[in-house]
């Protein structure tokens, strides 16, 4: 197996947000997040803990406007690191899927570490709104991130009454799925897991 480190930092800077990410996608779950968006940063620890990807994130955007921008721009620095720690992707297991309830709500997640971007989500929040946190921002997380770890992600809420639970059991689920997809397999070692040869 591998022993070379999957760790990466991103920095994007833009007129709306500035921002800086660091993984390390074979941590323990550990995570320093400071976002100015307390809901989100909730979620995030979410990824970091389920995953156990050492996470840090450091965000300065345009909330007096709202929080759209430095939501989605995260999803992208954030998609932008793994892409860059897990490389070619030799002897990952690929694909990861979970399910994850919480009381009332249940979520599952799939993904698949393609190379191709593609974003299928079901979900039917209750409200529009959990502290200062827009739940349409969830999409745009999502789609953020898809778009640059060139993932296909699937994410279905089942059940949910409850939006704060319905938006946890997605993150927690979705940081059970990244694990399972990123976790080296032994018994592919240093092989790409496609036919195609390439990822």
């Amino acid at each position: 197996m591998s022993t070379a480190a999957r760790i990466a930092e991103v920095r994007r800077d833009t007129k709306e947000t500035q921002i800086r990410v660091r993984v390390n996608l074979d941590g323990t779950g550990e995570a320093k997040l400071a976002t100015g968006i307390g809901f989100f940063d909730h979620m995030l620890d979410q990824i970091a803990r389920h995953g156990l990807i050492d996470l840090e994130i450091e965000a300065q955007g345009d909330l007096h406007i709202d929080g759209h921008h430095t939501v989605e721009d995260v999803g992208i620095t954030l998609g932008q690191a793994v892409a860059q720690a897990i490389g070619d992707k030799r002897g990952i297991t690929r694909y990861g899927h979970s399910y994850v309830p919480l009381d009332e709500a249940l979520s599952r997640v799939v993904i698949d570490f393609s190379g191709r971007p593609g974003l299928e989500m079901d979900v039917k929040f209750t409200a529009g709104s959990i502290g200062a946190f827009d739940t349409q921002l969830t999409y745009e997380f999502f789609q953020g991130f898809v778009n640059h770890a060139l993932v296909s992600l699937h994410v279905d809420n089942l059940k949910g009454h409850n939006a704060h639970h319905q938006c946890e059991t997605m993150f927690k689920a979705f940081g059970r799925a990244l694990r399972m997809a990123m976790t080296l397999d032994p018994r592919s070692a240093g092989v790409i897991p496609s036919t195609k040869g390439t990822l």
